[in-house]
C-alpha cells in the first residue's frame, strides 16, 4: 500500500475552492448577461412597433387635417354656405313642426295637483327640447309645494329653477290664488 505524504517545506495548495467560485461567479455572471440581452432584445422590438404606430398616427393625423382644411374651404364658399344657411333655417321649421306640442300640455296638466292655475306660459324650443318659462297661482302654500315636488319628480321636466315667489295682491284673492311664483324647467320627452 502507497500512503501520499508531502514531505515538501512548502505545502501543496489547492485552489479548488477559488476555481468553483470563479466559476459559479461566471456561471451567474452568464444568465445575468443572457437575462439583460434578452430585456434589452424586447425594450427594441417594443420600442420598434412603438415608433412605428406613432408614426403611423402622425400620418393619420396629418392626412386628415388636410381633409378638414379642405372641407373648411369647401363649405366656406358662398354658394356651400347659403345652402347651409338654408338648410339649418329649414331644419329649424320642421323641428318646430314635428315637436309634440299636445302631448307637452297634457303632460304639465298631469303635474298640476288641486289649488294650482298655469297663468302664463312662455315656451323656446331648441334642439329637441322646450324651456319653459311659467307663471303660476296656487291657492296656498302646500299646493305651491306639492306642484314643485311633482315637477322635480317628473321624467319630462327638468332643470327647475323657481325665479320668484310673491304673494298674491288684491289681483290674486279674486282669482283665488294666495301665491304667484314664475319658475323655468326643461321638458324633454326622450
Amino acid at each position: 500500500m502507497k500512503v501520499r505524504l508531502n514531505i515538501a517545506t512548502k505545502a501543496l495548495e489547492t485552489h479548488r475552492r477559488f476555481l468553483a467560485g470563479a466559476s459559479l461567479t461566471a456561471f451567474f455572471a452568464a444568465v445575468a448577461f443572457i437575462g439583460l440581452g434578452w430585456h434589452v432584445y424586447t425594450a427594441r422590438k417594443v420600442n420598434a412597433e412603438f415608433r412605428a404606430r406613432t408614426e403611423k398616427t402622425s400620418k393619420e393625423m396629418t392626412r386628415l387635417e388636410a381633409q378638414r382644411k379642405d372641407l373648411e374651404r369647401y363649405f366656406k364658399q358662398k354658394d356651400v354656405a347659403d345652402l347651409h344657411d338654408r338648410a339649418t333655417f329649414i331644419n329649424g321649421i320642421l323641428d318646430a313642426r314635428s315637436f309634440n306640442w299636445t302631448l307637452m300640455f297634457m303632460d304639465l296638466e298631469h303635474t298640476l295637483p288641486g289649488g294650482v292655475r298655469v297663468i302664463s306660459i312662455e315656451p323656446t324650443q331648441a334642439s329637441g327640447h322646450v324651456a319653459l318659462k311659467l307663471t303660476v297661482g296656487a291657492a296656498n302654500d302646500d299646493a305651491e309645494l306639492k306642484f314643485e315636488r311633482a315637477l322635480e319628480d317628473s321624467k319630462v321636466f327638468t332643470e327647475l329653477q323657481i325665479l320668484d315667489v310673491r304673494s298674491a295682491g288684491s289681483a290674486g284673492s279674486q282669482t283665488g290664488d294666495q301665491r304667484v311664483v314664475q319658475l323655468t324647467t326643461v321638458y324633454s320627452r326622450s
